[in-house]
């Protein structure tokens, strides 16, 4: 009995984490896609490659400080994204297209948005921003 619950807990791991990886995907190509491209490679002197890229594989917390605050020409998704959606699309960059680091928690991007004093998610007057 023991071992098939391990058995079932396993499968169910492998099942969360293929499901992030779709979620991950799809919030990719819906928020992202049309500037870095579907392949992460980005368009030259436009937008920056993701693929491949040091910052995106450097501190998590400064990769979703981006997406919080923007940078550059770079909007802000902090009105449009939820931590969760924020974590599992930088898990997603953060592990595709050659890139090897470690991916976001719901909770390192809600305390990261606590200490930027970025508004709580929701909490916003809606926008046509993005």
């Amino acid at each position: 009995m023991k071992k098939m619950l391990m058995t079932a807990a396993t499968a169910l791991a492998a099942l969360m984490a293929q499901a992030q990886e779709v979620d991950g995907k799809a919030l990719f190509l819906k928020n992202c896609a049309a500037c870095h491209q579907p392949t992460g490679k980005g368009i030259p002197g436009a937008f920056p490659a993701l693929a491949g890229s040091k910052f995106v594989q450097g501190k998590g917390a400064d990769v979703a400080t981006v997406l919080l605050k923007g940078r550059g020409g770079m909007p802000d998704f902090s009105e449009s994204l939820s931590d969760r959606d924020i974590a599992t699309v930088l898990t997603f960059v953060r592990s595709n297209w050659g890139n090897k680091a470690d991916g976001l928690s719901e909770a390192d991007v809600g305390t990261l948005r606590t200490t930027l004093g970025v508004d709580p998610f929701g909490n916003s007057v809606m926008s046509n921003k993005h």
